[in-house]
Order: structure tokens, then C-alpha cells, then sequence
């Protein structure tokens, strides 16, 4: 079965996503780009040349483009401010859709997408691309397995100095919902608790060139007492963390920490004498399903996997809302200075 597909939004973002489709040769068979859309269409025609994709009908007008394709799919890579608009004329002319994240600028906006999905019968899923890599996948399965017995914490450090320049630059809260969303959503899947409320703060530090938000401490309460805590900046000059963060789980048996690259050290508590009885190293399995760690490759795999099959894919927008639900909770709360149920 091959699926006709429109990518809306042709900026830097879309060629990670025409990357995966291109070099992943399931999704390559399965998926032929017809169209690109975007508001400069020199833009649109630039990324066309730059991946061969000869014959796609480029315009600014996304329900021109499906009408003119018979497209089934749009893969909608816009700025947040303009998602709200792309999903709904893609899911009302009939296509699945696939976009990135957040998935709205609100909780109502989210829950209106959901519906609308729900009343046109078509899929509707984030990608959150980060939740499909090889070191999240493996930390789910060591807490599903109890390897630290029950867990009680979840810690992430994420401290970077990127120089983007463009429209994060500008953004509100650009660290919060620009990139935060990744950790918390990963936090919720690894832990697999539901977020019930958060404190956060949320600063933008001297010497930093974006305009609001650039710095973020939030401290989340999960489901069945487990903590979420997260310290962040995107204007960290020096020695950074990874794009993934620097992880610690602890749990009622002993710790995990990963540094979001190749080293993972796990333990659990020993038996020596005295104040502190020091520790035991124990193995962290690899992931279960290898197919699931190649990150816009596995996001996109399982996006089509749900329109084949009928079957909700992982991140479909009516669970991704509660990770969405996180940052504007942690937004608020830093807006109000007070703990935000969410």
C-alpha cells in the first residue's frame, strides 16, 4: 500500500523528517511526498531540489495542495502558532496527520483536534520523536521490570547553549515548549505514572540572546508519589548535558543514572556495615524491540503502522495531551508563582 503525503512547513525541521522517510527503506516504499507547502514557496522549492522530490505540487494554500494531490496524509511541521489551523484543514479534507510538537498552543485547542480527529475517523499522532530512542526505550524497560524495585524519582538535567537564531528566538517560554516537552513527555513513558500538578520557575538568564523563557526549573508529582524534578537551560554556555538530558531514576531498591549519550550505570544497595552500605552494580537490559529506537524513522513507522491497521499509535494526540498538559501546567505555574494541578 503506498500513501500520497503532503509536508507542510518546509523549514530546517522538515529535512529530519524527509531524512528518516528517505533512508529508511520500509517507509521509503510505503511513502511518496506529492506535495510541499509553505508560506514562501522558494522555500518549498529549494527542499524539492535538495531531495529529488520531482513532481511534487508546491504551493502556499495547504487545502489547494491536498485537493490537487489527493493526498492521504499531511505531515505538518509548522510553527506552534499555526498548527492549530494546518491540523484541522488536513483532518477536515479527509488525511491523517502526523505533527510535530506541541500539539496546540492550548489545552483547548488540543482537545478540540482530538474531536475533530475522533469525528473525521482519522489518525491523529505527535512526534515525539525522542520517546523512540535506544536509551529511553531501555530505561522503560528496566522500571517495568522493578530492577530498582518501586520507583520513587525521576531527575533530569538539561543544560545547552544552541545559537538557533529564527523564531525560537522570539518565542514565549521558548525552553518550556520548545524543548522541555521532549523530557517531560519521555519522563511520563519511562515512568508510565500520570502527572497530577507541578511547581515551576522559569527565568531568562543574564547574557541570554533569546527573547522570554530560556531557563526552567519545574518539580512535577506523578501518580502513586513518584517525583519529576527538571532543571534546564537552552542559554548554558561551557560544558553541556546531552540533547537528552542527564537522567538519575532512584527507587526503593537503588538508582539508575544515564547521561541521555552511551553511559549507563545502575546498582542496587549493598550490604557493607555502618552509616552507608555502600552498593552492588547491576545490568540495564537493551531495549525490547530495536525496530522502536531510530527516533523520526520509528515515530513515522508506527504513524503509518495506525492508519494501516486501525491500532492507536503510541504518541495519537489524546495521550500526547497530558504531556502537552505538563508544559502549560509548568507555564502557569511559573506565570502565577503558585502549584498548578493539572
Amino acid at each position: 500500500m503506498k500513501f500520497n503525503a503532503i509536508l507542510c512547513g518546509c523549514g530546517a525541521m522538515s529535512k529530519g523528517w524527509l531524512k528518516a522517510i528517505a533512508s529508511t527503506p520500509s517507509l521509503a516504499e510505503t511513502i511518496k511526498v506529492v506535495g510541499l507547502v509553505d508560506l514562501n514557496p522558494a522555500t518549498a522549492e529549494g527542499l524539492a531540489s535538495e531531495f529529488g522530490l520531482d513532481g511534487a505540487v508546491i504551493g502556499s494554500d495547504l487545502a489547494e495542495v491536498i485537493s490537487a494531490t489527493k493526498a492521504d496524509l499531511v505531515f505538518d511541521v509548522v510553527i506552534p502558532a499555526a498548527r492549530f489551523g494546518v491540523v484541522s484543514t488536513a483532518l477536515k479534507a479527509g488525511c491523517h496527520v502526523l505533527s510535530e510538537k506541541p500539539m496546540a498552543t492550548s489545552l483547548e485547542e488540543g482537545a478540540a483536534l482530538i474531536e475533530l480527529a475522533a469525528k473525521t475517523g482519522k489518525v491523529h499522532a505527535i512526534i515525539q520523536n525522542r520517546r523512540f530512542i535506544s536509551g529511553v526505550r531501555r530505561m522503560r524497560r528496566f522500571v517495568e521490570e522493578g530492577a530498582i524495585g518501586e520507583l520513587t524519582g525521576i531527575h533530569c538535567d538539561f543544560f545547552l547553549g544552541p545559537h538557533f537564531g529564527g523564531f525560537r528566538e522570539e518565542m514565549d517560554n521558548v525552553l518550556l515548549l520548545d524543548m522541555a516537552i521532549h523530557t517531560f513527555d519521555a519522563a511520563r513513558f519511562v515512568s508510565g505514572k500520570v502527572p497530577l500538578a507541578v511547581y515551576c520557575v522559569e527565568k531568562n538568564p543574564a547574557g541570554s540572546w533569546y527573547r522570554h523563557g530560556a531557563s526552567a526549573h519545574a518539580l512535577f508529582e506523578f501518580s502513586d508519589d513518584v517525583v519529576f524534578s527538571y532543571r534546564g537551560s537552552w542559554c548554558a554556555e561551557g560544558k553541556r548535558t546531552s540533547w537528552e538530558s542527564a537522567w538519575r531514576l532512584t527507587g526503593s531498591k537503588g538508582m539508575l543514572t544515564w547521561d541521555g549519550e552511551d553511559s549507563f550505570e545502575a546498582s542496587v544497595a549493598g550490604h557493607e556495615p555502618g552509616l552507608l552500605r555502600g552498593f552492588s552494580p547491576i545490568d540495564v537490559p537493551p531495549p525490547r524491540n530495536e525496530d522502536e529506537t531510530h527516533s523520526h524513522a520509528s515515530v513515522i513507522a508506527s504513524f503509518i503502522e495506525a492508519v494501516k491497521t486501525g491500532r492507536r499509535p503510541e504518541t495519537e494526540s489524546s495521550d500526547n495531551i497530558h504531556s502537552l498538559a505538563m508544559v502549560l501546567g509548568a507555564i502557569e505555574s511559573a506565570k502565577s508563582g503558585r502549584r498548578i494541578e493539572i
